[in-house]
């Protein structure tokens, strides 16, 4: 079997002795920053540079998977959980093909 992601992401950051530069404030930033770069990929089109979107969708799924690591958080669980949470506010009856958010949907 090969080595997780997360297993990989941590011998990564091990060998390069680069968790203490890993505090959740510095993760957090740092995923905001990739966003942004995300973003500047769509800035002048609707359609992106694939392979440069790529690269900051994987910068940024990686240091998300290392802020949950470093809070002892599992991404896949809290991700189904909140996933939960947003089917009860967005019930497929109200919300199928709507954008509006949960409280503007009709009753």
């Amino acid at each position: 079997m090969s080595p997780s992601v997360r297993d990989q992401l941590r011998a990564f950051v091990d060998e390069r002795d680069w968790s203490q530069f890993h505090s959740p404030e510095n993760l957090a930033k740092s995923i905001a920053i990739e966003a942004g770069e995300l973003l500047e990929c769509f800035q002048w089109s609707d359609s992106g540079d694939v392979a440069r979107v790529k690269e900051e969708l994987a910068d940024i799924a990686t240091y998300c998977h290392l802020l949950a690591a470093g809070l002892g958080v599992d991404l896949d669980q809290v991700v189904l959980d909140k996933l939960e949470v947003t089917r009860a506010k967005y019930p497929v009856e109200k919300a199928r093909g709507r954008s509006e958010k949960y409280d503007r949907l009709p009753d």
